[in-house]
Parts: structure tokens; C-alpha cells; sequence
């Protein structure tokens, strides 16, 4: 099997054990956005800056690998025109239910961020990828494929994590944190069957990335990076060094 498809069953499976990143917003939340009051996360904690969109009313937005019914039905709530693409049919479903439930129409696909996205060329005035990258082995093409359908001065808002969390062992306690795997992480090349299997239950299969492969592979697509920031993890419950260094970084990013 590939490491897409169990990517997609993990997501589908915490789905349906109501993970954070997959419980849809409330009708509150949603009301509030059409008032005016609202806010958007790439990362973990610190909401993305309003100033990185501009108005949304009209504008075509592509949520890349952001199912699950948090920030669609938000732009949606803006006046945008969104289009949502996930691999897992769980994620998918969840932003069916809130268009549901509060009377929207949004276009739902789903497909593989590792391959061409089936969109044409020019097709989104803005792209909107929270933390997810970590679970693709090669970055650059998605950041080629993000430049190919964005429209010219179109923004690229991206979340991704930060490699050095990869290098500790997971531990419940400070003391017990280890160094143990070299960078870049990569389950596919650098573990055992057995470890392979244990991580794969628990987490995925997830990649660490340089920063030069996140922030060059936009430059090298063409972008022009904007604005940027540093982010934690919401608690330390979800990671034990959220209090020594950021976890997640975000970035803005223009195709001129």
C-alpha cells in the first residue's frame, strides 16, 4: 500500500475519533463570520493575520488538504467561492455536512496532493494549505502545482512544521526526551518494518522537511515571499517542548 493511502485511512479513522483537526465549526461560528467576527489557523495557536487576505468577497479559493469543515465554511461565510481538495473522504464529508447545515454550496474533490492537481492553469485567487505537507515525501511539486493554478498576484497561505521536532524520541516526560533519529525523518527509508508499523498506527507517515525545500521550493515555483511567522503547539499536553522553540512556522507568499 502507499503511504498516500494509509495517509488517507489515518485521516479517515481520526475523523471519525473527532481529532481536533477534524471537528467542523459550530452554526455560532459560522453566523459570527458573516458578521464580521472571525478567524482562520494555519498553525496550531496564532490566528492568521487578516491582512494576508484582504477581502475575501469573490474571491476563488482553493483549501488545499484543508478538510474537515473549519476554514471552508469561514471564506464561504466571506462571500468567497471555495473549492476544497482532500484525500480523505471522512474530511471531505464533514465539510459536506456544514454547507449542509447552513444552506452554501462548495466544491468538493478529492485527490492527491502528490500528483497534478486537477484544476487548470489560473483557476484561484488564493490557496489556503494548513499544516499537512508533513505528510508528503517530496514537497517541490506541490509548490509547482500551487503556481500553476493560482492566478497572477494570487496568495499562497501556507502551514508547515518546523524538522527539528523530528528529532526526539516521544516521551511524556522533559527528562526522558532523547535524540534519536537523524533529519531528514523519513519512515519510508531510516526505520524497521516493526518501527515502521508502530508509527504508522499512531501518527501516519509523516516527513520532516528543510526549510530550504518549504520556503526555496516557493521561491524556486516562481512566489515571492511576503510576510511569515513562528508558531507553538496549542498546549504542551500536545508537545512537551512547546516551551523551547516554535514547533510551526506560516507564510505568505505571492505569484506576481
Amino acid at each position: 500500500m502507499s503511504y498516500t493511502k494509509i495517509n488517507e485511512a489515518i485521516w479517515n479513522k481520526w475523523s471519525k475519533e473527532g481529532y481536533r483537526w477534524t471537528q467542523p465549526i459550530s452554526t455560532e461560528v459560522f453566523q459570527k463570520a458573516k458578521e464580521g467576527v472571525w478567524n482562520v489557523l494555519l498553525t496550531p495557536s496564532i490566528p492568521v493575520p487578516k491582512t494576508w487576505f484582504g477581502s475575501l468577497k469573490g474571491k476563488k479559493i482553493l483549501g488545499l488538504a484543508s478538510g474537515g469543515g473549519q476554514q471552508g465554511p469561514i471564506f464561504k461565510a466571506l462571500g468567497a467561492e471555495v473549492t476544497i481538495m482532500d484525500l480523505s473522504d471522512a474530511q471531505l464529508e464533514a465539510e459536506r455536512t456544514v454547507s449542509e447545515r447552513e444552506g452554501y454550496d462548495i466544491k468538493l474533490v478529492k485527490a492527491d496532493m502528490t500528483e497534478r492537481f486537477p484544476f487548470p492553469d489560473d483557476s484561484f485567487d488564493l490557496i489556503f494549505h494548513p499544516v499537512s505537507n508533513t505528510y508528503v515525501e517530496n514537497i517541490e511539486p506541490v509548490w509547482q502545482e500551487c503556481y500553476r493554478v493560482m492566478k497572477t498576484g494570487g496568495q499562497l497561505l501556507s502551514g508547515f512544521t518546523n524538522p527539528e521536532i523530528y528529532l526526539f524520541n516521544d516521551a511524556d516526560k522533559l527528562e526522558d526526551i532523547r535524540v534519536v533519529h537523524p533529519l531528514p525523518y523519513n519512515p519510508l527509508k531510516d526505520f524497521t518494518e516493526k518501527e515502521r508499523a508502530e508509527l504508522i498506527e499512531n501518527d501516519g507517515v509523516q516527513f520532516s522537511h528543510t526549510m530550504e525545500s518549504q520556503i526555496r521550493g516557493q521561491l524556486k515555483a516562481g512566489f515571492l515571499l511576503k510576510d511569515f511567522y513562528e508558531d507553538f503547539a496549542s498546549t504542551e499536553d500536545d508537545y512537551i517542548l512547546s516551551k523551547y522553540f516554535p514547533q510551526f512556522y506560516a507564510s505568505l507568499a505571492i505569484k506576481l
